[in-house]
């Protein structure tokens, strides 16, 4: 299992889940991606994408304004 991070500060809706999306086409079964964002929407558009996607997201939490959280592929 690997655990890579994807840095989305400053890119807003729907820039961060398009980043996403196309690292999930690199990502084995049950790596973990780990993204930071400070998009205000983007913790809806992650749950929305994830339950599109079927992957399963472990955690989300805010750090200040910026969101944290990990992915499992």
């Amino acid at each position: 299992m690997a655990v890579q991070t994807l840095d989305a500060k400053g890119l807003k809706c729907p820039q961060p889940t398009l980043k996403i999306t196309a690292l999930a086409v690199k990502m084995r079964p049950g790596d973990v991606l780990e993204v930071i964002a400070d998009c205000p929407t983007f913790e809806k558009d992650l749950r929305d994408w994830c339950t599109r996607s079927k992957k399963v997201l472990l955690w989300i939490r805010d750090e200040g304004g910026t969101k944290k959280c990990q992915i499992q592929f």
